[in-house]
């Protein structure tokens, strides 16, 4: 087993701390998550990921912008936004802003392409949710082949053509590293494969191994010379279960509250005597003691023999308190151990 990457991500709610009952601003928000990524750089972690929504109960609808401004605060921690809304972005001007990072950061920028869970962005830039996917797939092969030549001629269907179209600036890597962002469906997977593209799987519920055939589709379909799996989920680390019992619950419950009055989906919150199940190997959740979460991971890296692990750290309401001591365990105690 080569050393595994550890990161972790954002997705910039905007929601009352259940514990302290407050909430921050739009501003304030702002202010955690570039601290955030340079406490993460600090301790050591290899890569810190923002979410992107166009929504007033998420603070960050531009990932370039925020993470231009934490390329500034970091020096080593590798830099995407988790993700990227494809289908509904122009692939040149998300290139040409993701080039732009990549120099300003020296060579740490990722891009990860997804077509996200709410559908706002779609008239609010004047795309036709009708074509959800065809946007994504004919933007994806844009956005590939931009990656790979300097001067691009291209026809497709959604947007005009080019002819002989300098694209401008280059990365500072000779490529950037392109990955697709797959909750769970296996066709997401297979498309990454198909492209050579890295893949990266967002485990929102239920158990591990259920996606474990996902995984081995991408494998499957990949034709390049070596696929890359990033494995993502939400994680909370304590050092003992009596706090992980007093303060886990409350978080994750207030986070599945707001997505359910938000539409989106039916309530996936857990009780508190889940608490041994979710702790358990088996769960999707990375929730325990340091111990616990390196028996999750090990247990994984069995069913997908992935290259990095994601965790989404500070869901719910969280201070930012809070979210350095899951930061901090994370890169103090599970990196460490796992790689050892």
């Amino acid at each position: 087993m080569k050393n595994l990457e550890f990161g972790i991500y954002t997705l910039s709610e905007l929601m009352e701390d259940p514990i302290g009952k407050k909430t921050v601003s739009p501003g304030e928000r702002l202010d955690q998550i570039v601290e955030m990524a340079a406490y993460a750089d600090k301790l050591g972690l290899d890569l810190f990921g923002v979410g992107e929504h166009h929504r007033l109960d998420y603070a960050v609808s531009s990932p370039q912008v925020v993470l231009s401004a934490i390329a500034q605060k970091t020096e080593n921690i590798r830099l995407t936004a988790l993700t990227s809304l494809l289908n509904t972005s122009d692939p040149v001007r998300l290139f040409e802003d993701f080039s732009t990072l990549d120099l300003l950061s020296k060579g740490r920028i990722e891009f990860t392409a997804g077509r996200g869970a709410f559908v706002e962005s779609f008239p609010l830039f004047g795309y036709n949710e009708h074509y959800y996917d065809e946007l994504f797939e004919e933007h994806l092969q844009l956005f590939i082949q931009l990656n790979h030549s300097e001067t691009v001629s291209w026809n497709g269907t959604f947007r005009p053509g080019l002819e002989n179209a300098e694209i401008a600036p280059r990365p500072f890597q000779k490529k950037l590293p392109v990955s697709i962002g797959v909750g769970g469906t296996i066709e997401s997977a297979i498309r990454a494969g198909k492209y050579n593209c890295d893949l990266t799987v967002v485990m929102i519920g239920g158990v591990a191994k259920k996606y474990q055939s996902l995984v081995q589709a991408y494998k499957n379909s990949y034709t390049g010379s070596q696929p890359f799996i990033a494995i993502s989920g939400h994680a909370f680390i304590r050092e003992t279960e009596k706090e992980l019992e007093e303060e886990f619950y409350q978080y994750y419950s207030n986070y599945w509250k707001h997505l359910t009055r938000q539409g989106i989906g039916g309530s996936m919150g857990a009780a508190r005597s889940d608490l041994e199940y979710l702790t358990s190997k088996e769960s999707t959740l990375f929730v325990g003691t340091p111990k616990q979460i390196i028996e999750k991971i090990m247990y994984q890296y069995e069913l997908f023999g992935h290259h990095r692990f994601n965790g989404q750290v500070d869901f719910g309401g969280q201070s930012a308190e809070s979210v350095k001591k899951t930061i901090e365990l994370l890169a103090t105690k599970v990196k460490p151990q796992i790689n050892k």
